[in-house]
């Protein structure tokens, strides 16, 4: 399944929004640097989902706000 995924780097608190089905807007407290925010957004759309970190990847998007997501 894909997912779409609006993230805010660096916000002052993390936040979660489901939009519908398959789309979010996450916002987290790790910095754009050295792919943190990109592995704490991996991690909450497992834990959402209840998969293993290791079966949500990023299939678009990798430096930019807006991400394709697949889980499972």
């Amino acid at each position: 399944m894909y997912v779409k995924v609006r993230v805010r780097a660096n916000a002052k608190r993390e936040e979660f929004e489901k939009i519908s089905e398959t789309s979010f807007k996450i916002a987290v407290r790790e910095k754009a640097l050295e792919n943190a925010a990109n592995r704490r957004v991996v991690e909450l759309i497992a834990a959402y989902f209840k998969v293993p970190v290791t079966t949500v990847r990023i299939v678009r998007g990798h430096r930019m706000s807006s991400k394709t997501l697949s889980v499972g």
